[in-house]
């Protein structure tokens, strides 16, 4: 079970609900675009300090359908080396894991020292969609809160950080960008069956997402429910809550450059360090 400190948070303020969250926030197209390369760099300075120091990091994402989470994550991999980042977008599990507990395709894919995983969508499906669609049992999904909580506490004592992002709109919304797919063809793919069917549970959606941030907003792994009426404020409020709980305490300085590589560089330039102080502040 998990310690006393990693229940979900007692105080006064109970963790967000759907019903709180602000969907009028927006960004203007010129704010966005500064905003958002300030965070694209600082994500990349994250990435060089955990690949020295070995750190590292989950990102969940989970939020309706067509909120937005592919473009926040695109966002994030088109400024990240591979080497020290990995997506897993989370659909049905196949046989092999229907099997098995279904927690396990995710132990598979944390990632290793020094690099950040995310998951569009995650180990949250099992008091989402599951316990909507009726995929899970109802003791199945009742226990999953503390399995979840414990199964977050044991990667966080393993000095791992987990930023959880739900991404929130409204039905409105959401059926204007399923038009929005409809229409361009090089969307079209990212519209299935099961987002129209559900759309049919919003309220079953709206009530567990509700019990689950109650139930799994924890100290160690807090929920961040972020308004994505607008694409633009979203994705900077995702990434600057992530950017946030990744660099903290984190020496985001560029690591020197090694001695023998000072020392095999001098022999192809004779300004090796001036080349280094010119660049300098290049990464802030």
């Amino acid at each position: 079970m998990y310690a006393k400190t990693d229940r979900p948070h007692k105080t006064k303020k109970r963790p967000t609900r759907l019903a709180d969250v602000d969907l009028s926030r927006s960004l203007t197209p010129e704010v966005y675009d500064d905003k958002l390369a300030t965070l694209q760099r600082k994500l990349q300075r994250i990435q060089q300090a955990y690949l020295a120091s070995g750190d590292l990091a989950v990102i969940v994402f989970e939020g309706w359908d067509a909120a937005g989470k592919g473009g926040t994550i695109r966002r994030m991999s088109a400024v990240l080396d591979p080497r020290g980042f990995k997506v897993w977008p989370i659909a049905a599990p196949r046989p092999y894991h229907r099997e098995r507990h279904y927690l396990l395709r995710f132990w598979e894919r944390l990632p290793p020292r020094g690099a950040i995983s995310v998951f569009d969508r995650s180990w949250y499906g099992r008091v989402l969609v599951e316990r909507v669609e009726g995929f899970a049992a109802r003791e199945e999904w009742m226990r999953a809160y503390d399995e979840i909580n414990d199964f977050e506490r044991l990667l966080t004592d393993d000095a791992m950080r987990i930023v959880k992002i739900f991404l929130h709109i409204s039905p409105e919304e959401q059926l204007k960008r399923f038009k929005e797919r409809l229409k361009n063809p090089l969307k079209r793919w990212k519209l299935s069956y099961e987002d129209f069917r559900n759309r049919k549970n919003w309220d079953g959606y709206r009530e567990a997402t509700d019990e689950m941030l109650a139930k799994t907003s924890t100290k160690r792994a807090p929920w961040h429910v972020v308004a994505a009426e607008n694409k633009k404020w979203a994705r900077v409020e995702a990434l600057t809550i992530i950017t946030d709980a990744l660099a903290k305490g984190v020496d985001l300085k560029p690591r020197p450059l090694g001695e023998d590589v000072r020392q095999e560089a001098a022999a192809y330039f004779d300004t090796v360090q001036d080349l280094i102080a010119s660049t300098a502040g290049r990464s802030e």
